[in-house]
């Protein structure tokens, strides 16, 4: 079985992220399984930035192939923020919950039309020989006007599923990879897999 280490600590996303990878054989490993790593830092300006940083320092340390993602809530009424700042919306020692108490307290007084936002997903999977490919995912919703739900992580529980009438954090874990930014980007990696061996066993 082929092992693929995910650059992420976040124990909620390596947990999907196990879930999304099983089907296609894949051994997924955290970066809590390499702690001479340590943080990444993520000085991109966009989601594929971030991603080829990400992937291509976890390839080049460990010598095995790495995927990372660089994901984040874009909302309309705020010009696209958070954006890449996602995880680190409100600042030092950022947490979900101030992120998400500072996305309310921005978003005070928009009526729900105007409350439109999207979770984007940018997907990187690199070699240490600098071989990469990469995809990405959108889930379009909207930002409600209170916390509700306990499933999932991060803004989960303020973002709306028009379609499925449903918080995020209301979803089943395989509910929410068939929907996901992170499900669309994974199976649009994955769709070029083959390919992406052939290139790499050569």
């Amino acid at each position: 079985m082929q092992t693929v280490v995910l650059a992420s600590h976040n124990k909620g996303k390596i947990a999907e992220f196990n879930e999304l990878f099983k089907d296609f054989g894949l051994n997924v490993k955290g970066l809590d399984q390499f702690p001479e790593i340590g943080d990444i830092p993520e000085p991109g300006e966009t989601f594929l930035e971030n991603a080829i940083i990400k992937a291509q320092t976890v390839a080049n340390i460990t010598g095995l192939l790495a995927v990372a993602d660089d994901s984040g809530l874009v909302v309309d009424a705020l010009d696209g923020a958070p954006g890449v700042y996602s995880a680190r919306y409100s600042g030092e020692g950022a947490t979900p919950e101030k992120n998400n108490i500072k996305l309310l307290k921005e978003l005070d007084g928009i009526e729900e039309e105007k409350r439109t936002a999207r979770f984007v997903c940018v997907m990187v999977a690199a070699t240490p020989d600098n071989i990469r490919i990469q995809s990405r995912g959108e889930w379009e919703g909207q930002i409600t006007f209170e916390l509700s739900g306990e499933q999932g992580f991060g803004y989960d529980p303020l973002f709306f599923d028009p379609e499925l009438k449903c918080v995020a954090a209301k979803m089943t874990r395989e509910t929410k990879n068939a929907r996901s930014h992170r499900g669309k980007a994974l199976r649009a990696l994955m769709a070029q897999w083959s390919d992406f061996q052939k290139k790499i066993s050569k």
